[in-house]
């Protein structure tokens, strides 16, 4: 696990490419931030990962891509326009503002997850907080809507917003999507986004910034039906639980259960809908993304946290430099939204279950991914500096890694970065990402490779210009062991792929 400090993984992912701030030369604009070469494809290699994982994959769950901005009249149904807010403090002279959970847990070291206005102000008055020495007016609610003005004349009819999530989008379009589809109950429709949130006090990197992508799925289900894709084997799914409970009695205690327990246990609004995504989702961040399974748990929300929509959320929290916080949230959002818009719009939502032969309003589980705290999360994983080597290592995934693969002449003569082009060349015509290098020490090359995560390194040498081009051999080196072996050049294209995909291992090459 690495020992970096938020602070620390800010400078690293900047030196090497991956995050800068967005306007740096002017002094930046707090919660924006611009993704460098490393950056830029490391966040799309996740989304095609989830993509292919959860779209192509599957026959229930299909895709959109909805419109930043859209009518208003989706927010004022939707909940946004009068209940999307945060806790904010103001200070008493300067009227200094301030994200009001954030300065109790930076003041009193104490979770506010669960905290109300009520609590904040009590814990004010308590402890006697003052921000540079002055008191703070009582707290109140600030919406976190951006809006914006659509058109040439600005009147109040005028009024825009930028969407503060992906999902909402998705429930206007439900009907045409399952009918365009020829979808039936149970189905699922995702999309990956930006998404704008006027933050009081971004903060933590890229943790809690104004401008964002998200990855939201709505699966939508018969209530009164059973998730018949749950199996016994994802009911066995185990996983560090923080339950309501122990956080109403200020306590922070994990126990270890499975999707089985939590789904069996009755005070719990845990349906079998919401135990399946809950296991795959699970599994997919522990597998499929690689990260480890003590840097994650999942948290319930407790009653007062619960989100206007939500009859039941519970988080995946990451281990982050700065503690245990949400990466993943999962809400029961029952039929809240597809009412609500079926009420404003005065567009009918039911929709038909052939399995049971009844017309309904459905039920939706929301799966939500942050895609930069993901990333994020991925990056401070795999960190690791590794004494021996003398450098930085990141263990990412291979699927995941911004280059799959590096391509170096031992030399920088033509005889050598002749063939070296070639396979470069040959493996981009795959779809293989390639990074050519030429300059440099071969261990040098090898350290710059390992610290931003480029699982594989192929060299080209004499021995292969001594063998024939028919018959040359070039040796590839394994980032995690070090570890080197001779193939075939004939060969490349097909073994990296296969080591990509995981297909095989590089120590039965």
């Amino acid at each position: 696990m690495s020992k970096l400090n938020t602070e620390e993984l800010a400078s690293f992912c900047k030196k090497k490419g991956f995050v800068f701030q967005a306007g740096e030369i002017y002094g930046g604009l707090s919660g924006f931030f611009d993704f460098g070469p490393l950056g830029v494809e490391l966040k799309n290699n996740i989304k095609r990962k989830y993509w292919k994982d959860f779209v192509h994959k599957r026959e229930d769950v299909f895709g959109q891509d909805g419109s930043i901005i859209t009518n208003p009249k989706v927010w004022k149904a939707s909940g946004h326009i009068d209940n999307f807010a945060d806790l904010i403090l103001t200070t008493t002279k300067t009227k200094t503002k301030l994200r009001a959970d954030h300065f109790i847990e930076d003041e009193l070291k104490i979770a506010t997850d669960s905290m109300n206005a009520d609590d904040i102000n009590k814990l004010i008055k308590k402890h006697k907080l003052k921000y540079n020495g002055e008191d703070f007016e009582e707290v109140k609610n600030f919406n976190l809507m951006f809006n914006t003005q659509v058109g040439a004349n600005v009147t109040s009819n005028s009024t825009a917003y930028l969407r503060p999530e992906t999902a909402q989008s998705i429930f206007p379009n439900f009907r045409l999507v399952a009918d365009v589809s020829r979808a039936s109950l149970p189905f699922g429709i995702t999309q990956i986004g930006k998404a704008y949130r006027n933050e009081i006090s971004p903060r933590d990197f890229v943790f809690r910034c104004r401008e964002f992508e998200q990855i939201e799925m709505e699966y939508f289900f018969n209530p009164n039906t059973q998730c018949d894709i749950l199996t016994n084997e994802l009911k066995k799914v185990k996983f560090q639980f923080l339950d309501a409970k122990t956080q109403d009695l200020g306590k922070n205690t994990m126990r270890e259960i499975t999707i089985g327990d939590l789904l069996k246990d009755k005070s719990k609004k845990f349906n079998s809908y919401h135990a399946y995504w809950f296991a795959v989702f699970f599994k997919w961040f522990n597998e499929s993304i690689g990260l480890d399974y003590k840097n994650l748990r999942v948290r319930e929300h407790t009653s007062t946290e619960l989100s206007h929509y939500s009859d039941a959320t519970f988080d995946i929290d990451y281990n982050f430099p700065m503690g245990f916080k949400e990466m993943f949230g999962m809400a029961n959002r029952t039929d809240f939204d597809l009412k609500a818009h079926m009420e404003h719009s005065k567009t009918k939502m039911e929709f038909f279950d052939e399995k049971t032969n009844t017309k309904l309003i459905p039920h939706v589980i929301e799966p939500t991914i942050g895609v930069e705290r993901l990333m994020m999360a991925i990056i401070y994983d795999s960190y690791k500096d590794d004494k021996d080597r003398g450098n930085i290592v990141l263990n990412i995934k291979p699927s995941l890694s911004p280059y799959q693969v590096a391509i170096f002449p031992l030399m920088n003569k033509e005889e050598l970065t002749k063939i070296a082009k070639e396979i470069h060349n040959e493996l981009i015509e795959s779809d293989i990402v390639s990074f050519y290098d030429k300059s440099g020490s071969i261990g040098k090359r090898y350290a710059r490779q390992d610290e931003i995560g480029t699982p594989y390194c192929i060299t080209i040498d004499y021995e292969c210009i001594e063998d024939g081009k028919d018959k040359g051999t070039i040796t590839i080196r394994d980032r995690n062991s070090t570890k080197q072996k001779r193939i075939k050049i004939e060969d490349v294209s097909k073994i990296i792929s296969e080591l990509v995909k995981e297909k095989i291992n590089f120590n039965k090459l």
